[in-house]
C-alpha cells in the first residue's frame, strides 16, 4: 500500500498565532497509564518531558533552518552514572547486623568481621533477588573501592522504608525520617565528598522499620557534566493550545515558525481507535521572512519510555516496512505484568517510533548521554545496527527541503505493543485492539499512517463540538476544564474484553494506591463516559458485578476494587472497604447507564445483585456507621450527611430501575423508602441557613455532592429549597482557588466543586462556583498532570494527580443533555 502525502491540519492553518493556555502540565502523549507523556513547563523546550509519575521519559525535537538548530521539544533530561552501583544496576553484598553494634561502626577502621554478608537489596519478602530483612532494625556496611576522585557531582542513591541515617566514611550524609518507596538522589556535600579516597571507602547505614514494608538498597552515582553545544538554539514559544485531542504549540525558529501538534485520537465512539496505541507528533512550518529556507525536523525518544528505571537494559532496533521506517525497544528481561503498584512505569513490551517511507527519513540510535545532536542532523541514510544497552534515543530526522510561505508538515508516529495489557483473575488479557488475532503493532502503525488525515478531521469536529457544548452548558472556563480533562481522565483507563466477552475498560487510581478499577474512583469520573459512550461505563461497572455473582466475593456490598493495577485478582482494599459508599455507586451508576441508553437492560441483568446492595443501604445507609466513603484522606467520620444523600439516591436509583423494568410494586416500595428517609434528611443536619457535615455535630459543614444525581437522574427526592440553601452558603464560603471539600480543612476536591456547582439552578451561580478552579489550573505552583485534590487557599496539590476523577467535569454537560 502506498500512503499518501500528510495534509497538515486546517485547524492550525487557519488559526493565528495561539495563546499561551495556562495548565499544570500539558498532555503530549496520552493513551493509558502506562502510555502516558507530559510537559510540565509553560515551554515544551524548558524541561524534560515525564510520564505521569513524574519520572523522566524524554521526548525531544529540533528544527534546522539553513545552518541554525533550534529546539523546540524537550531538555536534556538529568542523568547519572553508577559509581557505587545499587541492586538495580549490578549485584552486591554487603555486611549486615540486626543486633546493634558497638559504638564507631560506621567508621572506616571498625572491626565488622562478625556481621553476616548477604546480597542486595534487604526486604521484608526477599523481593528483588536479595535478602529477607524482618527485624526492626537492620545495620549495613558496604566496603567500594574508588580508583579516581575527579567526579562532575556526586549524590547517594538511595530506597528506604523506615527511617535512615547513611554514613560515608564516618561522616554523616544523610538522615530522613520516613521512607521512599523508589530510588531517590540525594547531593553529597563537600564535607562528605572530601572524605572520599582512592582506595577502600564504606557506606554505612542504619534503618529502623517502624510499621509496613522494610526496605534498604544504596549506592553512589555521578551526575555528569551536560554537554552544552553552542550551535543549537532556543526557538521561542508563541503559544499552546489544549483541546480535547490535542495539544498544539508554535514556535519561532529564526526566519521560520513551526507548529507542533500532539494529537492523541481518543474517541470515545470507536473503540477500536480509542484502543490504537499510537499518537501523532505533527511538525508544520513555514517561512516568515518572505525567504526560502532549508528545513530539517528531528524527532527523538527516549527508551526509557519502555523501563520501569534508567538502569534497566534494553534492546533498540530498526524494523522498516515497505510503508514505514521504523525504530523500535524495550526492555531485554521483558517481565510481562510482574509487576504492580502506583509509582511504576511499564517494563514490558515495545515503544515504536515509525516515520512514512516517502519521507526518506534518517534514523539512528544513539546513546542519551552523548547525542551529538548536528550529527545526526548530518547524519547519511543507512542501515541501523541493533544495540543492546541502557537509555539510548531513537533518532529520527525529515529534510523537507525549501520551505517558503506554504506550510509543509512532516508527521512522526509515537506507538507502545504492551503485549499483555491486564492480568483478570489470573488470565492475562491482550488489549483491545488485539481482539482480531490478525493485528501486530505494525499493522496498527501502517493503519496509523494512512488514516492521519481522515482522524485528524474527527479530532478537530470532536474538539470543536465538545469546546462549544461546554462553553454553552458553563462558559469558557468550564469549557476550559473540561478540555484540560478529557484526555487525562480517558488515559488512566485500560480497554480490553474480559473471558465472558464483556468490555472491561479498567481504572488505575493513580498516585492515590494503585487499585485497579476502584468503584469509588468510577464513581465521580463517570459523567465523561456517560455523555460519550455508556459502553464503556458498563465496561467500568462490570468487573464488579463479576466479582460478586462468580462466588469469588461473597460480601452483601459492593467491593471497593478488583486489585492492584495491572493485576485484577480481588479486592486489596483493607479496612473493611466502603459499604455504604461503594454500594450506593454502583446503584447510582447502573441507573445512570439506564437513564443514557433510554432501557434498563443492563440494570435487569445484574437485578440480583443491585437488590442485594440496596438492601444493605436500606439497612445501614440512612445514619451511616463509622466507615470511609471516598473522601477516605480525611479518615472515618460517623453520621456522615452526604453519605447518608448516597444511600438515599442509591435505593431511589434502584426503585426507578425497577418502574423501568416493570416491576412496579418493587418500585413503589423502594420510592416510598427512599422518600421517607430523604425526609427525614433535612431536619436531622439542618443548621439553619446549610446542612450540617454529620447529623450530631454542629456548626459544621460539607459539600453535597452526592445530591447531584438526584437532580439529574430526575428522582426528585429532595425539595430544591435544599439545593437553593446550600448554593447560597457555598457562594459565602470560597476561597481564591476554589470551595473547600468541608468545615475540618481548607482543602478540596475540584470534581465534588463541579458537581456542586451543577445543583445551581442558574448559570451566574455554577460560573460562580467554578471560577476560581480556573484561577487554580492557571496559577498552581504545583507542576504536575492536573491534581483533583489541591489547597483553595494557596493552589498548591495536596495529593492525587492524573487520575480519571476529572472525568466528572462533565457532569454539567450531561446533566444539560439527559434533561436538556
Amino acid at each position: 500500500m502506498k500512503l499518501k502525502p500528510f495534509l497538515y491540519s486546517l485547524l492550525v492553518t487557519a488559526s493565528p498565532a495561539l495563546a499561551q493556555q495556562q495548565a499544570p502540565a500539558y498532555p503530549l502523549v496520552t493513551h493509558d497509564p502506562y502510555f502516558s507523556i507530559w510537559s510540565t513547563s509553560n515551554e515544551l523546550n524548558a524541561t524534560p518531558t515525564k510520564h505521569w509519575t513524574g519520572a523522566d521519559q524524554s521526548l525531544t525535537g529540533y528544527v534546522k533552518v539553513d545552518n541554525k538548530i533550534y529546539r523546540v521539544l524537550g531538555a536534556e533530561s538529568q542523568s547519572y552514572e553508577s559509581v557505587v552501583p545499587t541492586s538495580d544496576e549490578q549485584s552486591y553484598t554487603a555486611k549486615y547486623t540486626y543486633a546493634e553494634p558497638a559504638a564507631g561502626w560506621q567508621n572506616t577502621d571498625f572491626n565488622d568481621g562478625s556481621w553476616k554478608a548477604a546480597k542486595a537489596p534487604f526486604t521484608d519478602n526477599g523481593r528483588g533477588g536479595g535478602t529477607k530483612w524482618d527485624t526492626k532494625d537492620i545495620w549495613f556496611r558496604r566496603t567500594f573501592t574508588l580508583t579516581k576522585l575527579d567526579y562532575n557531582k556526586l549524590f547517594l542513591k538511595i530506597n528506604h522504608d523506615d527511617d535512615a541515617e547513611v554514613y560515608v566514611n564516618g561522616v554523616l550524609a544523610y538522615s530522613y525520617k520516613g521512607w521512599l518507596n523508589k530510588f531517590q538522589y540525594f547531593t553529597l556535600e563537600q564535607a562528605v565528598t572530601g572524605k572520599l579516597k582512592k582506595g577502600s571507602n564504606v557506606l554505612a547505614i542504619h534503618v529502623r522499620n517502624n510499621v509496613g514494608g522494610a526496605m534498604l538498597d544504596a549506592g553512589i552515582s555521578n551526575e555528569p557534566a551536560l554537554k552544552k553545544n553552542a550551535a543549537i538554539l532556543t526557538a521561542e514559544q508563541k503559544g499552546v493550545q489544549l483541546n480535547a485531542t490535542q495539544t498544539i504549540y508554535q514556535f519561532a525558529c529564526g526566519p521560520v515558525d513551526a507548529t507542533l501538534s500532539f494529537t492523541s485520537p481518543l474517541l470515545l465512539n470507536d473503540l477500536d481507535l480509542l484502543s490504537r496505541p499510537v499518537s501523532y507528533i505533527s511538525y508544520a512550518v513555514k517561512s516568515t521572512d518572505g525567504q526560502s529556507h532549508n528545513v530539517q525536523v528531528y524527532f527523538g525518544a527516549s527508551t526509557n519510555v519502555a523501563t520501569n528505571t534508567p538502569a534497566q537494559e534494553v534492546k533498540a532496533s530498526q524494523e522498516n516496512l515497505p510503508q514505514l521506517n521504523m525504530l523500535k525497544a524495550g526492555t531485554t528481561a521483558q517481565p510481562v505484568l510482574q509487576k504492580k503498584g502506583d509509582d511504576l512505569r511499564i517494563d514490558w513490551g515495545y515503544i515504536y517510533v515509525a516515520v512514512p517511507s516517502a519521507a526518506k527519513s534518517i534514523q539512528s540510535i544513539t546513546d542519551a548521554k552523548s547525542i551529538d545532536i548536528p550529527a545526526v542532523f548530518a547524519g547519511k541514510a543507512a542501515a541501523v545496527a541493533p544495540r543492546t544497552g541502557k537509555n539510548f534515543v531513537l533518532n529520527s530526522v525529515v529534510s523537507l527541503g525549501k520551505v517558503s510561505g506554504d506550510s509543509k508538515e512532516q508527521v512522526f508516529l509515537l506507538g507502545y505493543d504492551d503485549i499483555y495489557s491486564i492480568q483478570y483473575f489470573g488470565q492475562n488479557l491482550q488489549p483491545w485492539w488485539k481482539n482480531d488475532a490478525s493485528q501486530t503493532i505494525e499493522k496498527q502503525l501502517v493503519k496509523a499512517a494512512a488514516d492521519y488525515t481522515t482522524v485528524l478531521q474527527q479530532c478537530n469536529t470532536f474538539n470543536e463540538s465538545m469546546y462549544n457544548d461546554a462553553v454553552k452548558a458553563g462558559g469558557k472556563t468550564y469549557a476550559e476544564l473540561c478540555a484540560l480533562a478529557y484526555r487525562q481522565s480517558i488515559a488512566a483507563h485500560k480497554l480490553v474484553k474480559s473471558p465472558q466477552g464483556d468490555v472491561l475498560f479498567l481504572s488505575k487510581e493513580n498516585f492515590s494506591n494503585g487499585c485497579i478499577n476502584t468503584v469509588d474512583v468510577t464513581y465521580p469520573s463517570a459523567p465523561l463516559f456517560l455523555l460519550y459512550n455508556p459502553k464503556l461505563m458498563k465496561g467500568m461497572l462490570t468487573g464488579i458485578f463479576y466479582f460478586s455473582e462468580s462466588g469469588k466475593y461473597t460480601k452483601p456490598y459492593a467491593a471497593h476494587d478488583l486489585g492492584t493495577y495491572p493485576l485484577a485478582n480481588g479486592e486489596v482494599y483493607g479496612g473493611g472497604g466502603m459499604p455504604v459508599e461503594e454500594s450506593g455507586n454502583m446503584t447510582i451508576l447502573t441507573a445512570a447507564v439506564a437513564k443514557a441508553e433510554g432501557n434498563a437492560d443492563y440494570a435487569k441483568k445484574h437485578w440480583a445483585t443491585l437488590t442485594t446492595w440496596t438492601d444493605y443501604l436500606v439497612k445501614y445507609g440512612f445514619d451511616p456507621a463509622n466507615q470511609l466513603c471516598t473522601d477516605d484522606f480525611a479518615g472515618h467520620l460517623a453520621r456522615n450527611a452526604n453519605l447518608s444523600v448516597k444511600a438515599i439516591v442509591g435505593i431511589g436509583s434502584y426503585a426507578m430501575l425497577a418502574d423501568m423494568i416493570g416491576e412496579k410494586a418493587t418500585a413503589a416500595k423502594y420510592r416510598a423508602i427512599a422518600q421517607d428517609m430523604a425526609n427525614k434528611w433535612g431536619s436531622m443536619c439542618d443548621e439553619g441557613d446549610h446542612f450540617a457535615l454529620t447529623f450530631d455535630k454542629n456548626g459544621t459543614w460539607s459539600q453535597k455532592y452526592n445530591l447531584v444525581w438526584d437532580k439529574v437522574l430526575g428522582l426528585n427526592l429532595f425539595p430544591k429549597d435544599v439545593y437553593q440553601k446550600e448554593m447560597k452558603f457555598y457562594l459565602a464560603h470560597q476561597n481564591k482557588f476554589g470551595l473547600p471539600l468541608d468545615s475540618r480543612k481548607t482543602y478540596t476536591k475540584s470534581d465534588w466543586i463541579i458537581w456542586t456547582a451543577t445543583l445551581a439552578d442558574n448559570s451566574n451561580d455554577f460560573q460562580a462556583l467554578v471560577a476560581p478552579l480556573g484561577t487554580y489550573i492557571a496559577e498552581t505552583p504545583t507542576r504536575v498532570p492536573l491534581s483533583d485534590w489541591h489547597e483553595t487557599t494557596d493552589g498548591k496539590q495536596v495529593g492525587f494527580q492524573a487520575r480519571s476523577v476529572v472525568g466528572g467535569y462533565f457532569m454539567k454537560m450531561l446533566n444539560d443533555k439527559i434533561n436538556k
